[in-house]
């Protein structure tokens, strides 16, 4: 039995995704997902990737810092947003986007951020398709005067589209560039908004994830942002159990796609004797799975970063059960995040390089723990600074 997108959902998504991930079935999602997955696994993508995450996370961490210092109330969300967003540029197309600075350089980007209403989408997709084709026919013309090792997943791209020039096409590139962007952006800015919400929420919990990164990354009190960027490497990274179950935490508890609709590809019975006709759209909510009590105990609407740990040491949950990955076989739309967020293979490169450097700031430089309050559904934090 298999679930695809089907026609339906094809349907809603083809305007904007056109041919990318998202929004296809069968061979085309296959060659995709093996293009993706040949891509992120070389060696010369996972290092620009992470010289990129830690360059931009620790922009991030100096710029809540500066607010601290300031006593300002900062948009946490909005900044992670940003951040998510020039690094996902820089690794995807090679382009210094640097929305963080608030640079006025950089309304072509708003535009495309911004989708619209149903009544401008047409409009808004023209905006889109403009930006994106520019950055193809520049890249192209870039790669060829230059030489030297292609590092952004762009340049690779298009090594790849002269081998196959019939089938794909700058449009087809586009469609594969614009579900790259989508996945790696917004749901890592949304994922780490959560994750400070919950550390907001949970002093001790917040206390053991700054221990842990304290004693992985051997820096002092009072390191600066720099320094701290220095010692942030791979291999201490492979250290934090703490970190990673406190993350994994929050993906339990707020899912990037927190409801998935799919359309089953023929008749089939589901395992509690529901009858399933072909063409049938069945959906299921990862949100309410990690919440419910006979999957994950009756502490399941807890924040418990412990039950991820075993002697201290992080254990993963069958994907089956722990659906915000999913099964590449049973949730295509998945896929792709996956591979985004998990772009050296294990682990969460870009949450963890863009927690740990503002975490930084937040422990290293002084500077106190984070409050919060909410407004109409937005996360607003207060970093107070402590001065000596």
């Amino acid at each position: 039995m298999c679930f695809e997108q089907g026609e339906y959902n094809r349907g809603i998504m083809k305007d904007l995704f056109g041919e990318g991930i998202f929004a296809i079935d069968g061979k085309k999602w296959r060659h995709q997902r093996k293009l993706a997955s040949n891509e992120f696994s070389a060696k010369v993508l996972r290092d620009f990737s992470c010289s990129v995450f830690r360059s931009n996370a620790a922009k991030l961490a100096s710029k809540v810092y500066v607010g601290a210092l300031a006593n300002r109330e900062m948009d946490l969300q909005d900044m992670l947003m940003k951040s998510a967003t020039d690094t996902m540029f820089k690794v995807g197309f090679g382009v210094e986007l640097d929305t963080l600075s608030g640079s006025d350089e950089i309304s072509n980007h708003e535009k495309v951020s911004n989708i619209g209403l149903e009544r401008n989408l047409k409009e808004n997709i023209q905006v889109i398709d403009n930006f994106v084709y520019n950055l193809i026919h520049r890249k192209r013309e870039q790669m060829r005067n230059e030489e030297g090792e292609k590092e952004d997943i762009l340049s690779r791209f298009l090594i790849e589209s002269e081998k196959d020039k019939e089938n794909m096409t700058d449009e087809y590139l586009r469609d594969i560039i614009l579900s790259f962007l989508i996945a790696g952006k917004d749901t890592s800015a949304n994922t780490l908004a959560w994750f400070f919400y919950m550390l907001c929420k949970q002093p001790l919990i917040q206390d053991k994830v700054l221990q842990d990164v304290k004693l992985d990354t051997e820096v002092r009190d009072g390191s600066s942002v720099d320094e701290f960027v220095l010692n942030l490497t791979e291999a201490a990274l492979d250290k934090m159990q703490y970190l990673h179950a406190a993350l994994t935490e929050t993906l339990r508890l707020y899912p990037a796609v927190p409801v998935d609709g799919k359309s089953a590809d023929e008749d089939d019975i589901l395992p509690d004797g529901h009858r399933i006709k072909k063409g049938d759209g069945i959906s299921y909510m990862p949100y309410a799975m990690g919440r419910m009590a006979y999957i994950w105990g009756e502490d399941a609407e807890e924040f418990h970063p412990e039950r991820w740990l075993e002697d201290g040491v992080f254990q993963g949950e069958s994907p089956f059960k722990f659906t915000a990955f999913q099964v590449v076989e049973e949730n295509r739309n998945a896929t792709l995040q996956n591979h985004v967020h998990s772009s050296y293979g294990q682990g969460l490169p870009l949450y963890a390089f863009l927690a740990l450097t503002l975490i930084s700031a937040i422990s290293f430089l002084k500077v106190s723990s984070l409050q919060l309050r909410t407004c109409n559904l937005f996360i607003i934090f207060t970093v107070t600074s402590l001065r000596v």
